[in-house]
């Protein structure tokens, strides 16, 4: 996966290499699809939500920049793959998952592969979670019409969030950082994930 998946697609940090390389996929998707578990795709988990493919996950941690010291907000845990790869990087990590049933089983999973200093938190991720900003980093594993206004409010200054933007059918993943000016948008590239749910995202 980091050799065919990763690295020859254009991903070269070496922290987020050796992250993609430490953390178990097979963990983290359903048993039935554990031969499945590092195909270059998306993959089902349930509740019509998926795990996004190595590449995206891949993209989005490298789009962050982590040096290992950061605070982040990891936005949609489905399975809690996502939020794995961010606890390699960073120094603490909070997910938060719309759905109960994912969180509690993200949650179990996190704990049972070795990243129970993780924490899951059930609750609108639109709205991330003011109570425990600012944040370095925000990291969004499901796609918004637009930059949701409270996830940029709690970013530090200069902080980064990464996000797909767009429409249902087709987004863009964007780096988006925290300026004097207003949001920047430094990189985008295309790219297509499950609708953002929440009163800033999708309504349904």
């Amino acid at each position: 996966m980091v050799e065919l998946q990763l690295r020859r697609r254009g991903i070269k940090d070496p922290r987020v290499l050796e992250a993609m390389g430490r953390v178990p996929r097979e963990r983290f998707v359903p048993d039935d699809l554990r031969a499945s578990a590092y195909d270059d795709k998306p993959l089902p988990i349930g509740c019509e939500a998926t795990i996004s493919q190595p590449y995206m996950v891949a993209a989005i941690c490298e789009l962050l920049g982590l040096s290992g010291d950061e605070r982040v907000l990891d936005v949609g845990t489905g399975s809690g793959y996502q939020a794995a790869v961010l606890a390699e990087l960073a120094r603490e990590v909070v997910s938060i998952e719309r759905v109960p049933e994912l969180a509690a089983s993200a949650r179990a999973t996190l704990d049972g592969a070795g990243y129970g200093e993780v924490e899951v938190v059930t609750g609108d991720g639109t709205l991330g979670l003011p109570e425990r900003a600012p944040f370095d980093a925000i990291a969004v594993a499901a796609a918004a019409p637009d930059l949701p206004p409270a996830l940029y409010a709690q970013l530090v200054p200069g902080g980064r969030i990464v996000l797909p933007v767009g429409e249902r059918r087709g987004q863009r993943l964007e780096l988006v950082v925290r300026s004097p000016e207003g949001p920047a948008v430094l990189r985008s590239m295309p790219c297509r994930f499950v609708p953002l749910l929440g009163s800033g995202g999708f309504d349904r």
